[in-house]
């Protein structure tokens, strides 16, 4: 895979050239809530711009329909990666049409500009090749180089990600090269004790990693909605708490193979519980108990890890020699079932290991209980991407990058 340096080293003075970033920010109404995703790839846009070349920068933000949708703009990560940057940059109002080649024909060297969300164009996400190829070709026109360092997104096989680079001379953006090689760290002679922290709501979306990590974690840690499937499968009752159920089964399988293989799988030992779900736009005082694992009332679900269960955790995550975070430990948007989440960060930030928040909640959760991000060994950018890595799986966009 070329390097970002190596394209910097041949020159790009004059040069179009097309950086494929993860501006992919909440918003609140036009408010970024969290800017982590454009702050990442500002090394690669940056070092570019500083050597003269034309910077166009693309990326999808949510998931609108094929088509312009306001709610959906990526004006407002324009701005912000502006303010960043700490210099003007230019918005085309579309993706390959008059703004787009307007806008671009407009740079001179050093300059940056954005184009509109990928996703208003059907083509970026097309099932169809020949569609998704179409729609490549149109950006390669903008373009007379490749810079992929849109990490949150390589495990798609969208045309801005998988059918682009083929058309362009292609290289790694810095980001993608420091998210690669943190996760050969976790991959590949591993420093043990490896301890992995799984959280989220839905066990499902973990089964392909925990199936992998079965043979390669010495403790995986579980919190989370998805806890409460793993304690149903030891014959707990659950309440009304998130439940796979047709996933117990195959937790069982698996909960017996980690005894088997020596992989030691903690559950949690007690919850907060209530009667219902709480509101998470006022942010009004909940009301919860705390009840052992085994005892969760029937008209009860579980909002996050108890405080027994914060510290056992902690423990076992004091001596990790690496450790892998994905997935919050409960509804960490309430002030009232954070506690969990917080717990778990704040032993990732106590540990004397190579600690690796896994990007999506994890990430969002760190920066919003206002954790310093360089408490930690690597914040990733790209939850789903690096799960699938860790799955064993071909990611479409760094494939394309290696070709």
């Amino acid at each position: 895979m070329k390097t970002i340096d190596e394209l910097l080293a041949d020159g790009v003075d004059g040069k179009r050239v097309f950086v494929r970033a993860d501006l992919n920010v909440p918003l609140d109404g036009g408010t970024i809530t969290d800017d982590g995703r454009i702050r990442a790839v500002l090394p690669t846009v940056k070092a570019l711009a500083d050597a003269g070349a034309k910077v166009v920068v693309a990326s999808h933000l949510g998931r609108p329909k094929g088509a312009p949708d306001p709610a959906f703009s990526l004006a407002p990560a324009a701005a912000r990666l502006g303010e960043l940057l700490g210099r003007d940059v230019a918005f085309a109002t579309d993706t390959v049409g008059e703004s787009a080649q307007t806008t671009v024909a407009g740079l001179t060297g050093g300059q940056v500009a954005v184009l509109e969300n990928l996703r208003f164009n059907p083509g970026e996400t097309a099932k169809d090749d020949a569609e998704r190829a179409a729609f490549a070709g149109q950006l390669a026109a903008l373009a007379d180089a490749y810079v992929g360092d849109g990490f949150g997104a390589v495990h798609r096989k969208h045309a801005s990600v998988f059918d682009l680079p083929k058309r362009l001379p292609h290289y790694a953006g810095y980001l993608i090269a420091t998210e690669v090689g943190v996760l050969k760290q976790l991959t590949e002679d591993v420093k043990r004790p490896y301890v992995v922290a799984l959280g989220g709501a839905k066990v499902s979306d973990k089964l392909a990693v925990i199936d992998q990590l079965l043979g390669k974690a010495d403790r995986l840690l579980i919190g989370g909605g998805m806890a409460y499937t793993f304690l149903k499968a030891k014959g707990y009752e659950v309440g009304i708490s998130l439940l796979q159920e047709d996933q117990v089964p195959v937790v069982q399988e698996y909960m017996e193979r980690a005894e088997k293989n020596g992989v030691e799988l903690v559950l949690p030992v007690d919850v907060l519980v209530a009667t219902e779900f709480p509101d998470l736009k006022t942010k009004a005082p909940a009301t919860y108990t705390t009840v052992d694992a085994d005892a969760i009332p029937a008209d009860q679900e579980g909002l996050d890890i108890g405080p027994k269960t914060r510290e056992l955790y902690a423990s076992k995550l004091a001596d990790a020699a690496t450790v892998f975070w994905n997935g919050p430990m409960g509804v960490f948007e309430h002030p009232d079932y954070a506690g969990g989440t917080r717990a778990v960060a704040q032993a990732l930030v106590d540990a004397d290991g190579f600690t690796v928040v896994g990007g999506g909640d994890s990430a969002a959760a760190v920066r919003t209980l206002g954790f310093d991000e360089n408490a930690f060994g690597h914040i990733s950018t790209g939850g789903g991407a690096s799960l699938e890595y860790l799955e064993g799986k071909t990611l479409p966009g760094l494939a394309a990058l290696e070709d």
